[in-house]
């Protein structure tokens, strides 16, 4: 039985984490042979400020982004 564990920073909505999740779950399944019934996948959110890329935290990141149209 897999164990699959996705650290993410935070910020994403509901809905896009139960997407990926169930994704995840659905790959892995396919990937191993085995029923989606056994793969267990679950989302550890990350604060922002403790993501740092390039010298960047992602709450930087995310601050310098444009907003996106009205």
């Amino acid at each position: 039985m897999p164990f699959i564990q996705i650290n993410l920073g935070s910020g994403r909505t509901p809905e896009q984490k139960d997407q990926l999740i169930r994704a995840v779950s659905t790959a892995a399944a396919e990937a191993i042979s085995v029923p989606e019934t056994s793969v267990r996948v679950w989302v550890v959110e990350v604060p922002a400020t403790e993501v740092l890329v390039g010298g960047v935290t992602l709450a930087e990141r995310q601050a310098a982004k444009p907003a996106g149209p009205a």
